[in-house]
């Protein structure tokens, strides 16, 4: 009998994107502990999926102007 194994880092992302539509760096952080969101996208990518991004721009938790990339998986 095989072990079962975790899901990795990426199979994660991918089925976040899959259940939710979206995902951001802060998604990732909170739900997975993946700090290298753009890294697990670029593998992603590399496997064939169409993943794209858009930057969102918004506040801080000081109210202070930031941005961040927003991803979306295209499914066809």
């Amino acid at each position: 009998m095989r072990p079962k194994t975790k899901p990795c880092q990426m199979d994660k992302v991918l089925r976040h994107l899959r259940d939710f539509g979206t995902i951001t760096p802060m998604d990732a952080m909170r739900d997975y502990s993946i700090m290298r969101l753009g890294a697990r996208v670029w593998d992603l990518k590399r496997r064939g999926y169409n993943v794209t991004s858009r930057i969102v721009q918004g506040e801080n938790k000081y109210g202070e102007p930031t941005h961040w990339a927003e991803y979306t998986l295209q499914e066809e």
